[in-house]
């Protein structure tokens, strides 16, 4: 069952929910793309790319082999930048084929310090061009999701890349399992959801987000915990224009204003993975929940969506 709980001013009283593509083992990585008018996003155990034509209301495999992908994000240019599990990097889909038709991608970073990362999950680009991400184990510990293989630095931290100088540096070093990352719309706050399933005494792993306060446009301060999630743990997280945090669920999506109460969410019959904002006015919000993507039309669109082509 769908349902829209709150989120007055958000979302419009009785707007449908609606079911826009199925099939996939586990949906993740959504991500909207202008210029072909469609939504492209991982099905992470079947190792493809899918995409939704928003024209046609097609659904197509756009990729398959592609190392496990996880998270995209777009840069300032517009070509898809993408975690690879199973490359244990970031790369670029530079949006040519090779003569076998696989699509050409290109590295962007694949080791701090001569180690390797564990398996990137997730990606925003800021605006000053530096590409920010999360390194958690799962592609390395989950044989669905990637290659067995071990932790080369010993942890999991949030990196910084920045491609014109070629520096790479981690950036916050206290989430347990940093998982989706979204920054606030002047880019001052840098939200980190943490979903580690370490045991601890009061309870199974950790259920919030994390917020930080972003120096000098590198350096992350203050960390806080910024919101709990009751059902489930946070995973894919986006910012809306008025910076709003938008978080998966066990459930759905739930919502916070950027003081940290509650608004509401939205209720779906499958677990959730991760959403983004777009649609040809920036406004449809899609949620990629286990086989299927989910969308439903909003009164606002994402914080990123007036600086992007």
């Amino acid at each position: 069952m769908t349902a829209v709980r709150g989120l007055t001013g958000l979302i419009a009283p009785g707007a449908d929910v609606v079911r826009i593509a199925t099939g996939a083992t586990w949906s993740e990585g959504p991500c909207w793309i202008p210029d072909r008018r469609a939504l492209r996003w991982s099905d992470i155990p079947g190792d493809r790319i899918l995409e939704w034509s928003e024209a046609t209301g097609d659904t197509s495999v756009y990729a398959a082999g592609v190392e496990f992908t996880n998270g995209r994000t777009l840069d300032d240019a517009g070509s898809v930048i993408q975690c690879s599990h199973g490359r244990r990097r970031v790369e670029r889909d530079t949006g040519r084929r090779d003569p076998a038709g696989r699509p050409v991608v290109e590295v962007i970073a694949d080791s701090w310090n001569g180690r390797r990362f564990n398996s990137p999950n997730d990606v925003v680009v800021k605006r000053d061009g530096t590409i920010w991400f999360t390194d958690p184990p799962y592609g390395i510990i989950e044989a669905r999701e990637g290659h067995p293989g071990f932790r080369e630095y010993g942890d999991h931290w949030v990196f910084r890349v920045d491609e014109t100088t070629g520096d790479v540096r981690p950036v916050v070093l206290d989430v347990e399992e940093p998982n989706g990352l979204a920054f606030s719309p002047d880019e001052s706050v840098l939200y980190v959801a943490d979903s580690s399933s370490v045991r601890k005494p009061e309870g199974v792993g950790n259920r919030h987000i994390r917020a930080y306060d972003v120096v000098d446009g590198i350096r992350c301060k203050n960390s806080r915990v910024f919101a709990t999630i009751e059902s489930g743990f946070a995973d894919g997280i986006r910012v809306d224009r008025a910076g709003n945090v938008w978080s998966s669920s066990a459930g759905g999506v739930e919502v916070f204003a950027p003081s940290g109460e509650h608004l509401g969410g939205v209720d779906l019959p499958e677990l959730t993975g991760n959403l983004c904002f777009g649609g040809v006015d920036g406004s449809s919000l899609f949620i990629a929940a286990s086989t299927s993507i989910y969308g439903v039309e909003t009164l606002t669109g994402d914080a990123r969506r007036s600086e992007r082509p």
